[in-house]
């Protein structure tokens, strides 16, 4: 069977980096997202640069990839798939820990591995539909009663 739109290791990587941008673009350890620009100002009291309109259209635009994000997961995936590839990126967390690449007293590197962990549960999310549907030949199809 042919790759259909969106199913080869392209289109799959597609989805992943876009979550990353997603993930990374909303809060980083860098100090270059969104939650510094906008919200951190906000809450010191400090004058905040660049237009507060500019800020909330930003803030719109990130809660709607959000959402779409997250319902195309929570229905591709479901709760339990998604528990489950949670439960995988807390043993990979655990494994990278044990092995002594991520130090558990670093919060930066311990952000950096949750975030990419996140941002790896959305991109499997986004993806799970086409690829279970190429793996099974069964289409899965949102309920509309």
């Amino acid at each position: 069977m042919a790759n259909g739109p969106g199913t080869s290791i392209g289109g799959i990587a597609g989805r992943v980096i876009a979550a990353l941008v997603l993930v990374f673009a909303t809060y980083n350890p860098e100090g270059k997202s969104f939650y510094h620009w906008a919200i951190t100002p906000l809450i010191d009291g400090t004058t905040t640069a660049g237009p507060m309109s500019v800020k909330f259209l930003a803030g719109l635009a990130l809660a709607a990839a959000w959402v779409v994000f997250l319902s195309a997961t929570r229905r591709s995936l479901g709760i339990g798939g998604a528990l489950l590839v949670l439960a995988l990126a807390g043993g990979l967390v655990w494994a990278l820990m044990d092995f002594g690449v991520v130090s558990a007293n670093s919060a930066r590197s311990v952000t950096y591995v949750v975030e990419i962990c996140t941002a790896l549960m959305l991109g499997i999310g986004m993806s799970w539909s086409l690829m279970s549907k190429k793996i099974t030949g069964q289409v899965d199809v949102d309920r509309t009663d």
